[in-house]
């Protein structure tokens, strides 16, 4: 069933704005028909250059919104000065409700358009579904009817306008829940390398579970990749690093590890390089990411360490891909824990508890019981400690002096982290990464 109806009056020709009124009636009654039983929530969008102030808004449209009671409280006139604009301010409106399912009435010269910014601007979560708007001068009797056939590709220029755009608006919107904070280690020389844990603060993300800087994207989550590349933006810009040299580990929750300047793996949790200016990142929503530098080879790496990923050995996978393919001393190269859920919060089924149990004792809290608390950063120190990384070398909230920590629970902390365990499937990432200064 549609949610949401979304009327685009955006580009409107001209010589037809005289037929405005008669024209939106006529959709407004039509949805009204439809929409017996369940009303959905109606947004018409309007250039706000089609008049220089309210008044213009008024004489036109408001008394052809007057009429329709069943929709009154449901309905919504959005003006902005792009598309790009009007779109993300209906997106925050469909967010704000959980709605998901939108018809899209619109001329049908504008919705090979609409679709290109609607693939920019939303996700799979979302359905769309769309209706013509046609439009004839002098008639009326405007009429809906569905458009048959498939649209054209829209010509490369068209789609380089739109992202540019997108683009343009993105960037002008203010930072969320404060100044973008980054964290970093005192282990790591920052004479040598950059480096850092990011937070939840200083980006553009809206939706509460991923506000504000949110640097992952799926089809399964709310936040668009356009979204998560502006967050990214503002964190290269903070951090100073180039946001075209940029690498994500690509999750498998495993062991794999990629070496920058080979071939790429289809997935991977660790990576490592020892080109300049090269960023790596690794994610965490509760799961580890954990940072490698080498300050005497000029070498660095990057590893996602969830659960499964710590029992696989990840981390000391990454240590290992240093020294095979940069000549490091495993005892030259530190190490750094991230946010991640602690031990205070993170409960596992017993099967898997006994993993850890097997690594030590120590990583398991309340063995007997059927979800035990787990210590991943303990399982992944005494991993590395194990493979000849020396302690003094490895950072994680058993640092002595507690000023000093940057290794926080995720779940403790939602005003500073993101965290799966604590938020649910709608949840944001941050990130650790590091490169080599040039």
């Amino acid at each position: 069933m549609v949610e949401a109806v979304l009327i685009d009056l955006f580009s409107i020709p001209a010589n037809l704005q005289n037929n405005i009124q008669g024209l939106l009636c006529n959709t407004l009654e039509t949805i009204e028909k439809c929409s017996s039983i369940h009303a959905p929530f109606v947004y018409v969008i309007c250039c706000q250059r089609q008049w220089s102030d309210r008044k213009g808004e008024q004489e036109f449209l408001l008394p052809a919104l007057g009429g329709f009671q069943s929709l009154k409280r449901r309905l919504e006139v959005v003006r902005a000065l792009t598309t790009a604009a009007a779109l993300y301010t209906i997106k925050q409106r469909l967010d704000e409700k959980d709605l998901s399912i939108i018809k899209v009435i619109l001329p049908t010269l504008r919705k090979d358009l609409m679709k290109a910014y609607i693939d920019h601007l939303f996700t799979a979560v979302y359905q769309f579904e769309y209706e013509d708007l046609q439009v004839v001068s002098g008639s009326e009797n405007l009429q809906i009817s569905e458009r048959q056939g498939e649209g054209q590709t829209l010509p490369s220029q068209d789609m380089a306008l739109i992202q540019s755009e997108i683009q343009m608006h993105l960037e002008s919107l203010p930072s969320l829940k404060g100044e973008l904070t980054i964290l970093r280690s005192s282990l790591i020389p920052d004479g040598t390398f950059l480096h850092g844990f990011t937070t939840r603060t200083g980006g553009i993300s809206y939706i509460p579970t991923l506000s504000s800087c949110n640097l992952f994207s799926s089809s399964k989550r709310r936040d668009p990749n356009v979204v998560v590349k502006e967050n990214l933006r503002r964190l290269a810009n903070a951090a100073g690093f180039n946001p075209e040299a940029f690498h994500r580990v690509k999750v498998d929750h495993a062991n794999a590890v990629c070496i920058m300047g080979k071939t790429e793996p289809d997935s991977y949790d660790g990576i490592v390089t020892n080109q300049k200016g090269v960023t790596l990142a690794a994610p965490g929503a509760d799961c580890i990411p954990v940072l490698f530098a080498d300050p005497v080879r000029k070498a660095c790496g990057a590893a996602h360490s969830g659960w499964k990923g710590t029992l696989s050995g990840v981390s000391m996978a990454t240590v290992n891909a240093m020294v095979s393919e940069y000549g490091c001393n495993v005892k030259d190269i530190l190490v750094v824990l991230g946010p991640s859920v602690g031990p205070c919060c993170y409960k596992l089924p017993h099967e898997s508890a006994k993993e850890f149990h097997r690594i030590d004792p120590k990583c398991v809290r309340l063995f007997d019981s059927a979800n035990p608390y787990i210590d991943i950063r303990r399982a992944t120190r005494i991993l590395l400690e194990r493979g000849g990384v020396l302690p003094e070398n490895i950072q994680d909230d058993s640092v002595a002096d507690q000023n000093q920590n940057i290794t926080f629970c995720t779940a403790c902390h939602p005003d500073k982290f993101y965290s799966h365990f604590r938020d649910g499937t709608n949840f944001g990432t941050q990130i650790g990464f590091i490169s080599i200064k040039d």
